[in-house]
């Protein structure tokens, strides 16, 4: 038989607030009266409901994951998979757990994100940047629910915000190319109707008319982060009647797409062609050859993030955007 609070206060005298406040550590009761409640509770071994013990607290000590945007990287992306890994241990460090969201209907209804987070009382929420962001998503960083967004500009009450410095990611590529004395470079980017990749894109062809670099048309294609739109750009740029010293592409995905591409045509990387990603995931360390690449530091994204979240919703101190420096790694596919 399934007891419930009341259950539990008549079999020890006493009502059932008195036994919700013992269960959830308040103050005010006699040590008699907790003794009393708590050999009831061992006798009859009761385990108060999630959905009790978070009304009486306002405490789910739930997260919230939220993969933004109608495109989304979802669990896809080997980047964001080792920032979300790495955010769930420091925050089950902390006594949290994760709760994720699907961004499909909400039972069979329309419900919205916001809606799900009063329903399931999250403490906060960890939002991934996709593409096409929904309305819905805005609507939860604007609400008192605490909200960290991984590469999504958040400016609600409670949000911040945390990503790589993406300009920088182009300005040190381009830079490194620069010095190497490479002057015909393409550049394979993201969707530039998204917020992350316009600025990734961005920081590229600024810091090539810094250097005063001819930017090619035919040398500027844009994929999705994925290994296919890497490997069908390359096949368009190959296609070309001249071709790059170097290529960049704005992740390793693309990149190593691009590079099957390249050994299919039968360029050879680096002599031919250089090539560099973006991300620095597993994969770069073991392709043939192994991918020049800019590091981002998916362990310190994940831990800021989840310290931020949680002085979110202690109310510690009003956080602010955290941008993380990014760190070129020279590899085999650069000379």
């Amino acid at each position: 038989m399934d007891l419930t609070i009341r259950d539990i206060a008549k079999m020890a005298g006493v009502s059932p607030a008195t036994v919700s406040k013992i269960i959830n550590n308040y103050g005010g009761i006699s040590e008699a009266t907790r003794q009393k409640v708590y050999k009831v509770i061992e006798e009859t071994q009761y385990q108060p409901t999630f959905s009790a013990k978070a009304l009486a607290t306002k405490k789910s000590n739930l997260i919230g994951l939220i993969y933004a945007g109608k495109i989304n990287v979802d669990f896809k992306h080997p980047f964001f998979n080792e920032v979300v890994n790495t955010f769930k241990k420091s925050v089950g460090a902390l006594g949290y757990d994760l709760l994720l969201f699907s961004n499909e209907k909400f039972y069979q209804g329309e419900s919205k994100y916001l809606e799900r987070c009063k329903h399931f009382h999250v403490d906060g929420c960890l939002i991934i940047a996709g593409d096409e962001i929904e309305e819905a998503i805005l609507e939860v960083s604007k609400s008192e629910i605490p909200c960290i967004g991984i590469d999504l500009e958040l400016k609600g009450p409670r949000s911040s915000y945390i990503m790589t410095d993406n300009t920088k990611i182009g300005a040190e590529v381009i830079e490194y190319l620069y010095l190497k004395q490479k002057r015909k470079i393409a550049y394979i980017g993201a969707n530039p109707h998204s917020f992350l990749a316009n600025i990734r894109n961005q920081g590229v062809l600024d810091s090539m008319k810094k250097f005063g670099l001819e930017i090619h048309e035919d040398w500027i294609k844009y994929g999705d982060f994925f290994e296919e739109t890497g490997y069908l750009r390359m096949k368009e740029i190959l296609a070309g009647k001249e071709r790059p010293e170097a290529v960049f592409a704005a992740s390793d995905m693309m990149a190593l797409g691009a590079l099957q591409a390249m050994k299919e045509e039968g360029v050879s990387v680096p002599d031919e062609i250089e090539l560099i990603g973006c991300d620095d995931i597993e994969a770069c360390r073991y392709s043939d050859p192994k991918l020049t690449t800019v590091k981002q530091d998916k362990q310190k994204l994940g831990k800021l993030a989840a310290y931020m979240l949680s002085d979110l919703i202690q109310d510690q101190q009003e956080i602010y955007p955290v941008k993380v420096d990014p760190e070129l790694v020279i590899r085999a596919t650069t000379t």
